[in-house]
């Protein structure tokens, strides 16, 4: 079947004043006008966290405007398309499917299979994010995950607060950014108490920290822990750093006298690690890099992308505007983007789903011609 000669996928952005379902109705309407179409295959549809106790009544406007009952998405703390990102004002983005790409049910997946996934920070449960398929997306909510957090496919509010979808009628991949800057190389675990390093390498673990800090840092009164992370390593540890092959851990507190340091999880003996630091410049060179190693292993120009980017991350992270956003924008000029500000971002790494931080997780996808 050859391509139709109108785009097959546009997106719309709509901002206002109150959480009203107008919004919803009229982000769809703004997408529907540039496909030239009456009626959708399907919409990806997400508000911001002003709609969070009034999202059926804007699923109802979005999906009478797209004659479409497939709506699918959820509540988040911001949203964006290719043309803007919304944080702190009630908006609705929407992403409108018509030709063959269409969204659907997830029923029995099969492990290669690709599924867009979303869950409230309530309801999420690792269980459910390590089942079948490879999943990419992220926790729904209110920055921080407190509150209620509805989330809604087929046109309703699913109860079970989590949401899955095939996408029908495109080839997909996807890619993650942790926008960090190494510090170290793999170190391995030699000793722990619970959510304590103790040492690696055998040397005592906040030592092979504070030796790996940059002057800058090193010169600032206290550490500042908010930025700095430890990367577990997953799979093998040679090239993982350049492949994305790891899971940031925050840290909680260090101990001098003890020379430990204490994580947000456990790493055990025989783990392998390294230091990392959250740095714009670095972010913004990674997500460069793994749009190009995406797109490689989709093997097309992309028509459409699909993005979850942390809260942490955005125009609060980079200083002026969400070069994450602006990474996409810029490699694929016009190209459709929808996505969310989330609480935790979903990947598939060495075949299997993680729970990440900090990180941006997306999918670009070609439509079948």
């Amino acid at each position: 079947m050859a391509r139709t000669s109108g785009p097959l996928i546009a997106t719309g952005l709509a901002r206002g004043s109150t959480a009203e379902p107008a919004l919803a109705a009229m982000a769809v309407q703004l997408a529907m006008e540039q496909l030239s179409v009456s009626h959708a295959n399907a919409v990806l549809l997400f508000l911001s966290d002003a709609f969070v106790r009034s999202a059926q009544p804007a699923l109802l406007a979005a999906s009478r405007a797209s004659q479409c009952i497939q709506v699918a998405g959820g509540c988040a703390t911001g949203v964006f398309t290719e043309q803007d990102w919304v944080l702190d004002a009630p908006a609705a983005a929407a992403m409108v499917f018509s030709g063959p790409v269409q969204l659907g049910l997830v029923h029995s997946p099969e492990a290669d299979d690709l599924l867009l996934s979303f869950a409230s920070a309530a309801t999420f449960a690792q269980p459910w994010l390590n089942a079948t398929g490879l999943r990419f997306g992220g926790i729904t909510g209110h920055a921080g995950g407190a509150g209620p957090s509805p989330v809604w496919q087929h046109g309703r509010l699913n109860p079970s607060g989590r949401c899955e979808l095939y996408l029908h009628g495109c080839d997909g991949a996807t890619g993650v950014s942790h926008g960090i800057r190494a510090l170290s190389d793999a170190l391995e675990v030699t000793s722990s108490r619970g959510f304590d390093l103790l040492s690696l390498q055998h040397q005592p673990a906040l030592n092979t920290l504070a030796r790996e800090l940059p002057l800058e840092v090193q010169q600032l009164d206290r550490i500042p822990l908010h930025r700095i992370l430890a990367a577990e390593i997953i799979g093998d540890t040679a090239n993982a750093l350049n492949e994305g092959r790891y899971h940031l851990i925050p840290l909680v507190a260090t101990d001098p006298h003890q020379g430990s340091v204490t994580l947000a999880s456990q790493l055990v003996e025989g783990d392998r690690m390294f230091w990392a630091l959250r740095q714009p410049a670095a972010a913004e060179h990674n997500m460069r890099m793994s749009l190009i190693r995406t797109e490689h292993a989709l093997g097309h120009s992309p028509d459409f992308a699909i993005m979850a980017t942390s809260a942490a991350r955005g125009a609060a992270f980079y200083g002026d505007d969400d070069r994450d956003l602006l990474a996409l924008t810029r490699q694929y000029p016009g190209m459709p983007i929808i996505g969310f500000y989330s609480n935790g971002e979903f990947a598939s790494l060495e075949q299997d789903n993680h729970l990440l931080e900090y990180a941006c997780s997306f999918g670009l996808f070609h439509a079948h011609v």
